[in-house]
This record gives structure tokens, C-alpha cells and sequence, in this order.
């Protein structure tokens, strides 16, 4: 096949390519695009080399703030950029999304750049926060294009002028494959309740435990269950002391981390989420595509995945007194209610969150490169 051109894609993790963004690079790939993934070498790094996809080692450190080594990203990038000459740069992630634009509109390289989630940027005032808005606000206008994840952070990068609207887009996240993310008929002994997310505050796993408390003197025979990693480098993060001690007070079982979360999801009742803010939830939106009921907050890129009502129940932000409520209302919702709800899930996301949307979107913004 005659290569059309050569598409590199940079995020912050080789794992977050591996799990959420193949199907996009596989059909780039079908129609002629050469592929290069720019990102850390992990445990994944050589699946995507496997899959025929080229691999370029970036040394990106999520969580420094130190301005030295932020211009060594810089400077990283530019000269990966003149190595391997794309005709289109997908950004992924902030610190891509930041330094990856600068870099390119040196270039002269287009990019498509992808808002995954605000997330502390725009959650908090402290100075990493402030200056990264005022890198957000620099470099996102020299973008070809920006895909947002849910409608309010495009109207806050819109209203504040980070870019011009005609720039801006709303995508369904990165997309769900229905046909690997799909129901299975299983119903579990006990009403069972799963958090999907990493322990830190954020996604409201406080308020979850606290919830947790009110109800297990209500209704002790229901299950509540944990699965994601502690996530140390988070100064908010769930210390293992704090774990161990909501296991061994009987509040909760704790399975880990999972690199297949279908196996967990299938066997729930329903799925929990108390974040803050989202960009558009994929644990969300993996559980309504297995037609999974849910109780979330009614936040940005939560409350895109739940009418309320119809395919779960919303409830306030910070508030696990209204959390409790909310799950209470899904304990005493019938089996076979549960299930229509879950139905009505699954359908949202077949109409609005299915894969190949996203494809398609991507692949018009490219041919009019």
C-alpha cells in the first residue's frame, strides 16, 4: 500500500496508547498513514511496536514541575519532530498538548490536539496551576485543531480565549469499542457496587467510603468493592495504611489494579464514580456500554454519561450524604429495573460514545491537512 503520509501520535504513557487509543491508529494505519508513537518506553512499549507501529522513547516525567526539565521536553521534542518529519501531530495529555505545540508551530508541523480532562488545572489556584492555564492559553491557539471531551471545557477554552471557536470540537472521549465492551448475563448474589479510579481525592473516593459507612448499617449484606492503583505520587492519594483499615473495618474489598476490567464490571450490580471533574469518563462509559447501571456526580465528563433517571442517578459533588442516597436508590430499584436501566446505558453509548466516531472525526480533520 502506497503510504499517504506519516502520522505522529505523543501522550504520556505507551499504556495509555495500548488500552484506549488502537482502533484509531489501527484505521489510520488501513487507510495508508505511516505511525509513530512518541512516548515513554513501559511495559507496553514493545505491543505497539508488534502491532507494526513505529516507537520513538520520550523522556517525559508526568509530575515534575521543574522549569529545566520542562524546556528539556521542549527541546526533546523539536528535535524528535525533525527526525521524524510528520505531516500531522495528534497531542495527547497536557504536557504533549503544551510543549508539543510549541514545538511543532516551530515547525510548522499542524497539530490536532485532544483535551482530555482540566483536571487540577483548572480545580485548583496553586502556581503550577496558573502557569499551566497560561501555557494552555499560548500554545492551544496555534493548533489546527481541538477536540474537548465534554462541552464545558470547550466553552471555557472558548469564553477565555484560549482558542478561536472555529478551532474548538466536541468528541465522545476516546471512544468505546461496544463489541469488546458489551453486556454478559450474570447476576451477582449480592447487590455489588464497584469504584472504577485511581484512590486519590479527586474521584471522590472519600466521599465514596463515607457513603460506604451510611449504608452498611442499612444494608449489610451489600458489597462494595474498589478497583485502581494508590497512586502515591498524588499528594491527595489513598495511603496503604488508609486501605487496610477501610478492608479490615469490613467497608469495602479492594481487588487491585486490572488490565482487563471487563472480568470486574461483568460481575457488579452497578458502578460508582464520585469524581469531581472529568474530561469525559472511560470507566463510565465502559460500564454503560456493558450495560451497567451508575451513580456519579453531577460534573463535567460524569453527567455526559448518565441521564438521570433513565440509565443511573446523579448526585452533588463533595456531598456523600447525597451519595449514599443515591446508591440507596439503586439497592432498592428491582433486578429487573436495574437491568432496563443498564439497557438504556448501553444504547446512549451505541448512539453517541461508539469508536467509530471518533474515527471518523479524526480522519476528516487529517484528509484536510
Amino acid at each position: 500500500m502506497k503510504i499517504k503520509g506519516t502520522i505522529a501520535v505523543v501522550i504520556n504513557t505507551s499504556w495509555n496508547v495500548y488500552n484506549f487509543r488502537m482502533n484509531l491508529l489501527r484505521a489510520l494505519q488501513n487507510k495508508g498513514y505511516k505511525i509513530v508513537v512518541i512516548a515513554p518506553e513501559d511495559a507496553y512499549s514493545p505491543k505497539l511496536r508488534q502491532d507494526g507501529f513505529f516507537f520513538q522513547d520520550l523522556a517525559l516525567n508526568n509530575d515534575s514541575t521543574n522549569t529545566i526539565r520542562e524546556l528539556a521536553l521542549f527541546f526533546d521534542l523539536l528535535k524528535i519532530y525533525k527526525q521524524v518529519e510528520p505531516d500531522i501531530i495528534l497531542h495527547y495529555t497536557i504536557k504533549p498538548n503544551i510543549y508539543g505545540t510549541l514545538a511543532a508551530s516551530f515547525l510548522k508541523i499542524p497539530v490536532i490536539n485532544n483535551i482530555s480532562g482540566l483536571g487540577t488545572v483548572f480545580l485548583s489556584n496553586n502556581l503550577s496551576s496558573l502557569i499551566a492555564r497560561g501555557l494552555l492559553w499560548l500554545t492551544q491557539r496555534r493548533a489546527k485543531k481541538v477536540f474537548f471531551q465534554n462541552y464545558d471545557d470547550m466553552q471555557i477554552f472558548i469564553k477565555y480565549r484560549f482558542i478561536p471557536k472555529s478551532k474548538a470540537e466536541r468528541i465522545p472521549g476516546s471512544g468505546i469499542d461496544t463489541k469488546a465492551f458489551k453486556p454478559v448475563d450474570f447476576v451477582p448474589e449480592k447487590i455489588t457496587f464497584l469504584f472504577i479510579g485511581r484512590l486519590i481525592r479527586d474521584k471522590g473516593i472519600g466521599e465514596y467510603i463515607e457513603a460506604i459507612r451510611m449504608l452498611k448499617k442499612r444494608y449489610p449484606d451489600v458489597v462494595f468493592q474498589i478497583v485502581g492503583s494508590l497512586y502515591q505520587k498524588n499528594p491527595t492519594a489513598t495511603t496503604q495504611k488508609e486501605l487496610s483499615g477501610w478492608i479490615e473495618e469490613g467497608l469495602v474489598e479492594y481487588l487491585g489494579h486490572t488490565d482487563d476490567i471487563r472480568k470486574v464490571i461483568e460481575k457488579v450490580s452497578c458502578v460508582v464514580l464520585p469524581s469531581y471533574r472529568e474530561g469525559l469518563s472511560r470507566a463510565l462509559l465502559e460500564a454503560a456500554s456493558m450495560a451497567k447501571p451508575i451513580v456519579t456526580t453531577n460534573v463535567p465528563g460524569c453527567k455526559d454519561v448518565v441521564d438521570n433517571g433513565l440509565n443511573g442517578f446523579l448526585c452533588r459533588v463533595k456531598d456523600a450524604q447525597d451519595l449514599a442516597r443515591k446508591m440507596e436508590d439503586m439497592i432498592e430499584l428491582t433486578e429487573e429495573e436495574r437491568r432496563q436501566m443498564g439497557q438504556r446505558g448501553r444504547e446512549k453509548v451505541l448512539k453517541e460514545f461508539s469508536e467509530d466516531i471518533i474515527i471518523q472525526k479524526y480522519y476528516k480533520n487529517i484528509i484536510k491537512n
